[in-house]
């Protein structure tokens, strides 16, 4: 059985107050039950939030019937619509960032912090396994963590070590019946191709979900590790001006672990998510091979000018500013008097002093 308040303990949660996504399907609705029924007892309340996507035509149904075993089992319960016109492409990956946005917003709103979801031990597995075949690096093979953050939202997922049975059979228990989303048959979707590949590939070679699993928690723990080192190395020799200028010595980043430099031009060039890792490996290898002047990634680009390379974001239609803005701009900013910096530098600073950046 899960023990819910372990696992807040571990994570440091102390909100009376935790929302819970809940789809209608057996993951989902057996967490929002093992929440309720074991959190209660500690004075904690749980907020179930459906988000009706109005993809499919009985989805609003389904999100009724989510509500009406909420309130049989005592759980507040809203529903949260997607609205609008839908996208014909990519619909897996627009759902999602729907979803999520919708649900932070909702939590936002009602001052919740943290939201538990329904990812399990299969979902870590195909997780893995779609990253795998992305060429990933050791951050994307880590796969789903127990708590990541999204946009100030907590993200918690207690459910990695369950099987979907074992849910399925908790449910059972409890006289509920459960959902069944018929798009997670369809092959267009790369998850549902994996999760058909998953039984072939442990036929095959002996590679089970559960291994896979344990796989992923000894990559977090190294992970973790040098992620401490990464920090340590970023707080001491990457620095930065204003919001959007980043700069380091050039002598640093060559005396720095391949995988250390790996880590810090993917942070430093990281937007809405990482970027690929062959992309980074390609920019590590330029940058080591002199001479190096500049190059981009992830629509930021990396000058080195002397023995400094500077981080600033790519932009593709500069705004000309004379000799005359850049003096105006030191007049009011003495800092930069005495300093000197490439085009791209001094013009990123002009465009985020106007608030173009």
């Amino acid at each position: 059985m899960l023990t819910v308040q372990a696992f807040l303990q571990k994570h440091h949660i102390e909100d009376n107050v935790l929302a819970v996504g809940v789809s209608g399907g057996a993951d989902s609705m057996a967490l929002a039950l093992m929440l309720q029924e074991q959190l209660a007892v500690f004075g904690r309340r749980i907020v179930a939030l459906t988000v009706d996507h109005h993809l499919r035509p009985n989805s609003s149904q389904e999100a009724q019937y989510v509500a009406e075993v909420m309130q049989k089992f005592g759980i507040e319960h809203h529903i949260l619509e997607w609205f609008g016109a839908k996208p014909q492409a990519n619909v897996e990956a627009a759902a999602r960032e729907a979803r999520y946005g919708l649900l932070k917003d909702w939590c936002e709103a009602h001052q919740i912090r943290c939201l538990f979801v329904a990812h399990h031990s299969q979902d870590q597995a195909e997780t893995f396994l779609l990253r795998l075949r992305r060429g990933s690096g050791l951050e994307g093979l880590c796969a789903m963590r127990e708590l990541s953050k999204w946009q100030g939202l907590k993200i918690l997922r207690p459910l990695l070590s369950w099987r979907p049975q074992e849910l399925q059979a908790y449910l059972q228990t409890k006289n509920v019946a459960w959902i069944t989303d018929e798009s997670n048959s369809d092959k267009r979707f790369e998850r549902n191709k994996m999760r058909a590949f998953l039984p072939l590939l442990q036929q095959k070679s002996g590679i089970s979900v559960e291994k896979i699993c344990i796989a992923t928690r000894c990559l977090q723990s190294a992970e973790d590790y040098i992620e401490t080192q990464v920090e340590a190395i970023m707080e001491s020799s990457v620095h930065c001006y204003g919001r959007h200028v980043f700069y380091f010595r050039f002598s640093d980043f060559l005396s720095w672990h391949a995988e250390i430099q790996f880590r810090i031009l993917a942070r430093l060039s990281r937007q809405k998510y990482m970027p690929r890792a062959e992309r980074v490996l390609r920019l590590v290898s330029r940058m080591r091979r002199l001479p190096f002047t500049s190059a981009t990634l992830g629509q930021k680009e990396f000058i080195l000018a002397g023995q400094t390379v500077w981080v600033v974001p790519e932009i593709r239609q500069k705004t000309h500013f004379k000799a005359k803005d850049w003096a105006d701009f030191t007049a009011q900013n003495s800092d930069y008097q005495k300093i000197k910096l490439p085009y791209q530098v001094r013009h990123t600073l002009m465009m985020e002093a106007k608030g173009d950046l």
